[in-house]
Protein backbone atom coordinates (compact mmCIF):
# COMPACT_ATOMS: atom_id res chain seq x y z
CA UNK A 1 0.00 0.00 0.00
CA UNK A 2 1.06 3.38 -0.87
CA UNK A 3 0.77 6.42 1.89
CA UNK A 4 -2.30 7.33 0.68
CA UNK A 5 -3.81 4.30 1.69
CA UNK A 6 -4.10 3.14 -2.42
CA UNK A 7 -2.63 -0.34 -3.55
CA UNK A 8 1.11 0.44 -4.81
CA UNK A 9 0.70 -0.10 -8.75
CA UNK A 10 2.34 -3.74 -9.68
CA UNK A 11 5.25 -4.46 -11.37
CA UNK A 12 6.10 -7.73 -12.69
CA UNK A 13 8.95 -9.93 -11.18
CA UNK A 14 11.20 -10.09 -14.01
CA UNK A 15 11.53 -6.12 -13.84
CA UNK A 16 11.46 -5.87 -10.48
CA UNK A 17 14.55 -8.42 -11.02
CA UNK A 18 16.06 -6.56 -13.71
CA UNK A 19 19.79 -5.47 -13.03
CA UNK A 20 20.88 -1.98 -12.12
CA UNK A 21 24.35 -2.15 -12.48
CA UNK A 22 26.33 -3.93 -15.33
CA UNK A 23 28.17 -7.11 -12.75
CA UNK A 24 24.55 -8.11 -12.26
CA UNK A 25 23.64 -9.52 -15.53
CA UNK A 26 23.41 -12.69 -15.53
CA UNK A 27 24.98 -14.57 -18.83
CA UNK A 28 26.49 -12.60 -21.92
CA UNK A 29 29.84 -13.10 -20.94
CA UNK A 30 31.48 -13.21 -24.32
CA UNK A 31 30.21 -9.76 -24.27
CA UNK A 32 30.38 -8.31 -21.43
CA UNK A 33 33.13 -10.76 -19.22
CA UNK A 34 36.67 -8.63 -18.53
CA UNK A 35 38.09 -7.57 -21.85
CA UNK A 36 35.34 -8.16 -24.51
CA UNK A 37 33.60 -6.01 -26.77
CA UNK A 38 30.79 -4.54 -24.73
CA UNK A 39 32.31 -4.51 -21.41
CA UNK A 40 35.43 -2.53 -23.18
CA UNK A 41 32.81 0.12 -24.57
CA UNK A 42 30.95 0.59 -21.02
CA UNK A 43 34.71 1.14 -20.09
CA UNK A 44 35.03 3.66 -22.35
CA UNK A 45 32.63 6.15 -21.20
CA UNK A 46 31.90 7.00 -24.90
CA UNK A 47 29.24 5.49 -26.31
CA UNK A 48 28.42 4.27 -29.73
CA UNK A 49 25.38 3.05 -31.73
CA UNK A 50 24.87 -0.62 -31.86
CA UNK A 51 22.36 -3.40 -33.21
CA UNK A 52 21.99 -6.03 -29.99
CA UNK A 53 20.63 -9.23 -32.23
CA UNK A 54 19.52 -12.29 -30.24
CA UNK A 55 16.18 -13.96 -28.80
CA UNK A 56 13.77 -13.22 -26.54
CA UNK A 57 14.54 -12.92 -22.77
CA UNK A 58 18.29 -12.51 -23.20
CA UNK A 59 19.10 -9.09 -22.18
CA UNK A 60 18.92 -6.66 -24.59
CA UNK A 61 16.69 -4.27 -23.05
CA UNK A 62 18.83 -4.40 -19.90
CA UNK A 63 21.86 -3.56 -21.66
CA UNK A 64 20.32 -0.46 -23.64
CA UNK A 65 19.73 1.12 -20.11
CA UNK A 66 22.70 0.31 -18.40
CA UNK A 67 24.31 2.19 -21.25
CA UNK A 68 22.54 5.16 -20.57
CA UNK A 69 22.65 4.89 -17.17
CA UNK A 70 26.90 4.50 -17.44
CA UNK A 71 26.64 7.12 -19.89
CA UNK A 72 24.49 9.58 -18.19
CA UNK A 73 22.63 9.73 -21.22
CA UNK A 74 18.80 10.79 -21.07
CA UNK A 75 17.05 6.94 -22.03
CA UNK A 76 14.34 7.11 -24.66
CA UNK A 77 12.63 3.69 -25.47
CA UNK A 78 10.56 3.18 -28.55
CA UNK A 79 9.05 0.65 -29.67
CA UNK A 80 8.71 -0.37 -33.73
CA UNK A 81 5.84 -2.61 -32.81
CA UNK A 82 3.71 0.16 -31.64
CA UNK A 83 5.98 3.62 -32.88
CA UNK A 84 6.03 5.17 -36.26
CA UNK A 85 7.43 8.45 -37.56
CA UNK A 86 5.32 10.89 -34.90
CA UNK A 87 7.27 8.70 -32.16
CA UNK A 88 10.88 9.07 -33.92
CA UNK A 89 10.11 12.93 -34.36
CA UNK A 90 8.85 13.25 -30.98
CA UNK A 91 12.32 11.31 -29.81
CA UNK A 92 14.59 13.98 -32.08
CA UNK A 93 13.11 16.91 -29.82
CA UNK A 94 13.55 15.52 -26.48
CA UNK A 95 17.12 14.37 -27.61
CA UNK A 96 17.48 18.76 -29.26
CA UNK A 97 15.65 19.48 -25.88
CA UNK A 98 18.61 17.13 -23.48
CA UNK A 99 21.76 18.86 -25.57
CA UNK A 100 20.53 22.33 -24.98
CA UNK A 101 19.08 22.75 -21.70
CA UNK A 102 20.92 24.33 -18.89
CA UNK A 103 22.80 20.99 -18.18
CA UNK A 104 23.30 19.39 -21.60
CA UNK A 105 22.99 15.64 -21.50
CA UNK A 106 23.31 13.01 -24.26
CA UNK A 107 20.58 10.48 -25.20
CA UNK A 108 20.41 7.31 -26.20
CA UNK A 109 17.67 6.42 -28.27
CA UNK A 110 16.49 2.37 -27.74
CA UNK A 111 14.21 0.93 -30.29
CA UNK A 112 13.00 -2.60 -29.35
CA UNK A 113 11.94 -4.83 -32.36
CA UNK A 114 13.71 -2.39 -34.58
CA UNK A 115 13.08 -4.66 -37.89
CA UNK A 116 9.48 -3.98 -37.71
CA UNK A 117 10.45 -0.39 -39.00
CA UNK A 118 10.47 0.24 -42.68
CA UNK A 119 12.73 1.35 -44.83
CA UNK A 120 11.48 5.26 -44.57
CA UNK A 121 11.12 5.20 -40.71
CA UNK A 122 15.09 3.15 -40.39
CA UNK A 123 15.92 5.96 -42.83
CA UNK A 124 14.97 8.71 -40.53
CA UNK A 125 17.50 7.97 -37.68
CA UNK A 126 20.19 8.09 -40.07
CA UNK A 127 20.79 12.18 -39.90
CA UNK A 128 20.60 11.99 -36.63
CA UNK A 129 22.89 9.40 -35.85
CA UNK A 130 25.21 10.86 -38.50
CA UNK A 131 25.01 14.41 -36.46
CA UNK A 132 25.79 12.72 -32.96
CA UNK A 133 22.27 13.88 -31.32
CA UNK A 134 22.02 11.13 -30.03
CA UNK A 135 23.26 7.00 -30.03
CA UNK A 136 21.23 4.78 -31.31
CA UNK A 137 20.42 0.88 -29.95
CA UNK A 138 18.39 -1.65 -31.98
CA UNK A 139 17.34 -4.82 -30.61
CA UNK A 140 15.83 -7.39 -32.49
CA UNK A 141 15.09 -11.09 -32.82
CA UNK A 142 16.06 -11.27 -36.49
CA UNK A 143 18.86 -11.29 -38.21
CA UNK A 144 19.66 -7.53 -39.33
CA UNK A 145 21.77 -8.18 -42.40
CA UNK A 146 18.10 -9.15 -43.74
CA UNK A 147 16.41 -6.69 -41.71
CA UNK A 148 18.15 -3.39 -40.95
CA UNK A 149 18.98 -1.21 -43.86
CA UNK A 150 22.41 -1.32 -45.01
CA UNK A 151 22.75 2.53 -44.34
CA UNK A 152 22.11 2.50 -40.47
CA UNK A 153 24.03 -1.22 -39.89
CA UNK A 154 26.83 0.38 -41.64
CA UNK A 155 26.50 2.96 -38.51
CA UNK A 156 25.91 0.44 -35.80
CA UNK A 157 28.20 -2.26 -34.23
CA UNK A 158 26.24 -5.63 -34.16
CA UNK A 159 26.45 -7.57 -30.86
CA UNK A 160 24.89 -11.22 -31.13
CA UNK A 161 23.72 -12.37 -27.91
CA UNK A 162 22.96 -15.94 -26.61
CA UNK A 163 20.38 -18.07 -25.31
CA UNK A 164 21.12 -18.27 -21.46
CA UNK A 165 22.81 -20.97 -20.58
CA UNK A 166 21.26 -23.35 -17.36
CA UNK A 167 24.03 -22.42 -15.19
CA UNK A 168 22.59 -19.08 -15.82
CA UNK A 169 18.46 -19.87 -15.45
CA UNK A 170 19.44 -21.28 -12.40
CA UNK A 171 21.30 -18.53 -10.70
CA UNK A 172 18.02 -16.28 -11.50
CA UNK A 173 15.67 -18.58 -9.44
CA UNK A 174 17.93 -18.10 -6.78
CA UNK A 175 17.57 -14.28 -7.09
CA UNK A 176 14.26 -14.33 -7.72
CA UNK A 177 13.93 -16.85 -4.24
CA UNK A 178 14.98 -14.68 -2.57
CA UNK A 179 13.51 -11.47 -3.61
CA UNK A 180 11.48 -11.50 -0.23
CA UNK A 181 8.54 -11.87 -2.64
CA UNK A 182 6.78 -15.03 -1.01
CA UNK A 183 7.86 -17.50 -3.56
CA UNK A 184 7.78 -20.77 -2.85
CA UNK A 185 10.49 -23.59 -2.30
CA UNK A 186 11.45 -25.76 -4.96
CA UNK A 187 12.52 -29.09 -5.40
CA UNK A 188 15.78 -30.23 -7.70
CA UNK A 189 13.42 -31.76 -10.31
CA UNK A 190 11.11 -28.35 -10.44
CA UNK A 191 13.81 -26.28 -10.80
CA UNK A 192 15.28 -28.16 -14.30
CA UNK A 193 11.75 -28.16 -15.65
CA UNK A 194 11.46 -24.54 -15.47
CA UNK A 195 14.86 -24.22 -16.59
CA UNK A 196 14.45 -26.76 -19.63
CA UNK A 197 10.94 -24.79 -20.44
CA UNK A 198 12.35 -21.31 -20.18
CA UNK A 199 14.98 -22.72 -23.00
CA UNK A 200 17.71 -19.97 -22.09
CA UNK A 201 14.90 -17.01 -22.05
CA UNK A 202 14.70 -15.18 -18.41
CA UNK A 203 11.70 -13.41 -18.69
CA UNK A 204 10.05 -16.59 -19.79
CA UNK A 205 10.96 -18.39 -16.67
CA UNK A 206 10.43 -15.03 -14.37
CA UNK A 207 6.82 -14.97 -15.64
CA UNK A 208 6.36 -18.40 -15.26
CA UNK A 209 8.37 -18.64 -11.73
CA UNK A 210 5.87 -15.78 -10.67
CA UNK A 211 2.81 -17.86 -12.10
CA UNK A 212 3.82 -20.46 -10.04
CA UNK A 213 4.26 -18.25 -6.79
CA UNK A 214 0.01 -16.92 -7.08
CA UNK A 215 -1.01 -20.19 -7.45
CA UNK A 216 0.94 -21.76 -4.61
CA UNK A 217 -0.02 -19.24 -2.31
CA UNK A 218 -3.20 -19.98 -3.40
CA UNK A 219 -2.91 -23.08 -2.21
CA UNK A 220 -0.93 -22.39 0.80
CA UNK A 221 1.49 -24.46 -0.53
CA UNK A 222 5.17 -23.73 0.55
CA UNK A 223 7.01 -26.40 -1.56
CA UNK A 224 6.83 -27.08 -4.88
CA UNK A 225 7.79 -30.44 -6.79
CA UNK A 226 7.78 -31.54 -10.39
CA UNK A 227 4.33 -33.25 -10.01
CA UNK A 228 2.43 -30.62 -8.54
CA UNK A 229 4.39 -28.24 -11.21
CA UNK A 230 3.35 -30.19 -14.15
CA UNK A 231 -0.25 -30.51 -12.76
CA UNK A 232 -0.37 -26.67 -12.27
CA UNK A 233 1.24 -25.19 -15.44
CA UNK A 234 0.01 -28.43 -17.77
CA UNK A 235 -0.31 -27.33 -21.11
CA UNK A 236 2.62 -24.75 -21.05
CA UNK A 237 4.80 -27.35 -20.12
CA UNK A 238 4.81 -29.93 -23.00
CA UNK A 239 7.79 -28.20 -24.47
CA UNK A 240 10.69 -30.22 -24.53
CA UNK A 241 12.84 -30.82 -22.35
CA UNK A 242 15.67 -29.25 -23.88
CA UNK A 243 18.90 -31.56 -23.10
CA UNK A 244 16.64 -34.17 -21.85
CA UNK A 245 15.68 -37.95 -23.25
CA UNK A 246 12.50 -37.01 -24.56
CA UNK A 247 14.41 -34.06 -26.87
CA UNK A 248 16.87 -36.53 -28.21
CA UNK A 249 14.20 -39.04 -28.63
CA UNK A 250 12.10 -37.36 -30.80
CA UNK A 251 14.67 -35.39 -32.67
CA UNK A 252 15.73 -39.00 -33.50
CA UNK A 253 13.01 -40.28 -34.79
CA UNK A 254 12.70 -37.43 -37.12
CA UNK A 255 16.43 -38.47 -38.50
CA UNK A 256 14.90 -41.27 -38.50
CA UNK A 257 12.05 -41.12 -40.50
CA UNK A 258 13.93 -38.91 -43.16
CA UNK A 259 16.76 -41.48 -43.34
CA UNK A 260 13.98 -44.02 -44.12
CA UNK A 261 12.70 -42.20 -47.02
CA UNK A 262 9.26 -41.39 -44.83
CA UNK A 263 7.86 -38.32 -45.48
CA UNK A 264 4.40 -38.50 -43.58
CA UNK A 265 5.90 -39.83 -40.27
CA UNK A 266 9.03 -37.01 -40.63
CA UNK A 267 6.63 -34.55 -40.90
CA UNK A 268 4.66 -35.41 -38.21
CA UNK A 269 7.49 -35.64 -35.93
CA UNK A 270 9.04 -32.27 -36.89
CA UNK A 271 5.33 -30.56 -36.20
CA UNK A 272 5.53 -32.40 -32.68
CA UNK A 273 8.98 -30.48 -32.05
CA UNK A 274 7.45 -27.27 -33.13
CA UNK A 275 4.31 -27.76 -31.31
CA UNK A 276 6.19 -28.77 -28.34
CA UNK A 277 9.01 -25.68 -28.58
CA UNK A 278 11.55 -26.45 -30.01
CA UNK A 279 13.69 -23.78 -31.24
CA UNK A 280 13.13 -23.79 -35.11
CA UNK A 281 16.76 -22.87 -35.81
CA UNK A 282 17.72 -25.88 -33.77
CA UNK A 283 15.03 -27.71 -36.06
CA UNK A 284 17.01 -26.40 -39.54
CA UNK A 285 20.58 -27.14 -38.17
CA UNK A 286 19.68 -30.66 -37.47
CA UNK A 287 18.15 -30.99 -41.52
CA UNK A 288 21.29 -29.57 -42.86
CA UNK A 289 22.99 -32.06 -40.97
CA UNK A 290 21.09 -34.86 -42.55
CA UNK A 291 21.51 -33.53 -45.88
CA UNK A 292 24.77 -34.17 -46.03
CA UNK A 293 24.83 -37.18 -43.44
CA UNK A 294 22.17 -39.46 -45.48
CA UNK A 295 21.71 -38.14 -48.99
CA UNK A 296 25.22 -36.15 -49.66
CA UNK A 297 25.75 -36.57 -53.37
CA UNK A 298 22.99 -38.38 -54.36
CA UNK A 299 21.00 -35.37 -54.17
CA UNK A 300 23.37 -32.26 -53.88
CA UNK A 301 20.53 -29.95 -54.04
CA UNK A 302 18.96 -31.39 -50.93
CA UNK A 303 21.94 -29.47 -49.12
CA UNK A 304 20.66 -26.58 -50.62
CA UNK A 305 17.06 -26.83 -49.85
CA UNK A 306 17.89 -27.16 -46.42
CA UNK A 307 20.09 -24.27 -46.39
CA UNK A 308 17.44 -22.23 -48.13
CA UNK A 309 15.33 -23.41 -45.73
CA UNK A 310 17.43 -21.85 -42.74
CA UNK A 311 17.78 -18.80 -44.08
CA UNK A 312 14.15 -18.80 -45.03
CA UNK A 313 13.20 -19.05 -41.86
CA UNK A 314 15.69 -16.39 -40.47
CA UNK A 315 13.81 -13.72 -42.35
CA UNK A 316 10.39 -15.03 -42.02
CA UNK A 317 10.66 -16.03 -38.15
CA UNK A 318 7.77 -18.26 -36.60
CA UNK A 319 4.83 -19.38 -37.70
CA UNK A 320 5.44 -18.08 -41.71
CA UNK A 321 9.27 -19.45 -42.33
CA UNK A 322 8.24 -23.09 -40.32
CA UNK A 323 6.66 -24.23 -43.99
CA UNK A 324 10.11 -23.64 -45.49
CA UNK A 325 11.75 -26.06 -42.90
CA UNK A 326 8.18 -28.55 -43.62
CA UNK A 327 8.89 -28.23 -47.43
CA UNK A 328 12.84 -29.16 -46.39
CA UNK A 329 11.60 -32.25 -44.60
CA UNK A 330 9.35 -34.09 -47.33
CA UNK A 331 12.56 -33.22 -49.75
CA UNK A 332 14.82 -34.92 -47.54
CA UNK A 333 12.52 -37.75 -46.76
CA UNK A 334 11.69 -38.74 -50.26
CA UNK A 335 15.60 -38.43 -51.92
CA UNK A 336 17.70 -40.67 -52.80
CA UNK A 337 20.15 -41.66 -49.94
CA UNK A 338 23.78 -41.84 -49.43
CA UNK A 339 26.20 -42.13 -46.58
CA UNK A 340 29.42 -42.27 -48.73
CA UNK A 341 30.16 -38.57 -47.81
CA UNK A 342 29.97 -39.42 -44.27
CA UNK A 343 31.65 -42.44 -44.58
CA UNK A 344 34.26 -40.97 -46.09
CA UNK A 345 34.93 -38.36 -44.19
CA UNK A 346 34.73 -40.57 -40.84
CA UNK A 347 37.50 -43.08 -42.63
CA UNK A 348 39.17 -39.69 -43.68
CA UNK A 349 40.02 -38.63 -39.81
CA UNK A 350 40.63 -42.12 -38.89
CA UNK A 351 43.31 -42.94 -41.75
CA UNK A 352 44.80 -38.89 -40.64
CA UNK A 353 45.04 -40.28 -36.82
CA UNK A 354 46.90 -43.42 -37.34
CA UNK A 355 49.28 -41.96 -40.20
CA UNK A 356 50.33 -39.23 -37.92
CA UNK A 357 51.45 -35.09 -39.98
CA UNK A 358 53.28 -36.38 -43.23
CA UNK A 359 54.80 -34.41 -45.46
CA UNK A 360 53.36 -32.96 -48.59
CA UNK A 361 55.22 -33.96 -51.34
CA UNK A 362 57.49 -30.95 -53.05
CA UNK A 363 55.25 -31.64 -56.30
CA UNK A 364 52.10 -30.25 -55.01
CA UNK A 365 54.09 -27.65 -53.08
CA UNK A 366 53.79 -23.89 -54.20
CA UNK A 367 57.07 -22.31 -55.52
CA UNK A 368 56.08 -18.47 -54.95
CA UNK A 369 59.87 -17.59 -54.43
CA UNK A 370 63.25 -18.50 -56.06
CA UNK A 371 64.83 -20.16 -53.53
CA UNK A 372 61.67 -22.73 -53.33
CA UNK A 373 62.19 -23.21 -56.86
CA UNK A 374 65.39 -24.13 -56.45
CA UNK A 375 64.82 -26.30 -53.83
CA UNK A 376 62.53 -28.46 -56.06
CA UNK A 377 58.81 -26.66 -54.88
CA UNK A 378 56.27 -27.69 -57.84
CA UNK A 379 58.68 -29.28 -59.81
CA UNK A 380 56.85 -32.32 -62.07
CA UNK A 381 53.63 -30.87 -61.07
CA UNK A 382 51.07 -31.52 -64.13
CA UNK A 383 48.31 -28.82 -64.09
CA UNK A 384 45.23 -31.24 -65.36
CA UNK A 385 43.78 -28.33 -67.34
CA UNK A 386 46.33 -28.73 -69.98
CA UNK A 387 45.89 -32.31 -69.78
CA UNK A 388 43.87 -34.46 -71.91
CA UNK A 389 39.77 -34.30 -70.64
CA UNK A 390 41.18 -31.82 -67.62
CA UNK A 391 43.04 -34.94 -66.03
CA UNK A 392 46.50 -35.71 -65.26
CA UNK A 393 46.40 -39.51 -65.38
CA UNK A 394 49.02 -41.26 -63.41
CA UNK A 395 49.15 -38.52 -60.97
CA UNK A 396 49.89 -38.96 -57.13
CA UNK A 397 48.41 -36.84 -54.78
CA UNK A 398 48.88 -38.64 -52.11
CA UNK A 399 51.77 -37.97 -49.82
CA UNK A 400 55.10 -39.84 -50.28
CA UNK A 401 55.30 -43.40 -49.03
CA UNK A 402 51.67 -43.92 -48.44
CA UNK A 403 49.48 -46.25 -50.37
CA UNK A 404 46.89 -44.92 -51.96
CA UNK A 405 43.27 -45.12 -49.91
CA UNK A 406 39.79 -45.17 -51.57
CA UNK A 407 37.42 -43.25 -48.86
CA UNK A 408 34.93 -42.59 -50.98
CA UNK A 409 32.87 -45.05 -52.80
CA UNK A 410 29.66 -44.10 -54.23
CA UNK A 411 26.06 -45.60 -53.67
CA UNK A 412 24.19 -46.87 -56.66
CA UNK A 413 21.36 -44.35 -56.28
CA UNK A 414 20.67 -40.95 -57.81
CA UNK A 415 23.40 -39.30 -59.04
CA UNK A 416 26.29 -40.96 -57.56
CA UNK A 417 25.41 -43.84 -60.51
CA UNK A 418 27.39 -41.31 -62.51
CA UNK A 419 29.86 -40.01 -60.35
CA UNK A 420 30.52 -44.38 -59.92
CA UNK A 421 31.09 -44.15 -63.21
CA UNK A 422 33.03 -41.43 -63.93
CA UNK A 423 35.19 -42.71 -60.74
CA UNK A 424 35.50 -45.46 -62.15
CA UNK A 425 36.61 -44.20 -65.88
CA UNK A 426 39.02 -42.25 -64.17
CA UNK A 427 40.47 -45.31 -61.70
CA UNK A 428 40.62 -46.97 -65.19
CA UNK A 429 42.72 -44.59 -66.53
CA UNK A 430 44.98 -43.86 -63.37
CA UNK A 431 45.97 -47.67 -64.03
CA UNK A 432 46.80 -47.27 -67.43
CA UNK A 433 48.95 -44.56 -67.02
CA UNK A 434 50.85 -46.09 -63.88
CA UNK A 435 51.13 -49.46 -66.05
CA UNK A 436 52.79 -47.93 -68.99
CA UNK A 437 54.43 -45.61 -66.67
CA UNK A 438 56.31 -48.99 -65.08
CA UNK A 439 56.72 -50.25 -68.35
CA UNK A 440 58.85 -47.69 -69.77
CA UNK A 441 60.73 -47.37 -66.25
CA UNK A 442 61.76 -51.22 -66.63
CA UNK A 443 62.69 -50.86 -70.37
CA UNK A 444 64.97 -47.94 -69.18
CA UNK A 445 66.32 -50.01 -66.14
CA UNK A 446 66.96 -53.47 -68.73
CA UNK A 447 68.63 -51.25 -71.11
Amino acid sequence: MTSSGRAAPYVPLAERLRPRRLDEVVGQSHLLGPGQPLRLAFESGRPHSCILWGPPGVGKTTIARLMAQAFEAEFIALSAVLGGVKEIRDAVQRAEAARSGLQPRATLVFVDEVHRFNKAQQDAFLPHVESGLFTFVGATTENPSFEVNAALLSRATVYVLRPLEDGDLQTLIERALASGDDMPALDAAARRRLVAYADGDARRLLNTLEMLAVAARAQRRTQVDEDWLLATLGERLRRFDKGGEQFYDTISALHKSVRGSDPDAALYWLVRMLDGGVDPRYVARRLIRMASEDIGLADPRALRLALDAAEVYERLGSPEGELALAQAVLYLAVAPKSNAAYTAYQAARTLVAREGTRAVPLHLRNAPTALMKELGYARGYRYAHDEPDGFAAGERYFPDGMDEVRLYEPVPRGLELRIAERLAELRRRNAQARAQHQGRASDHQAG
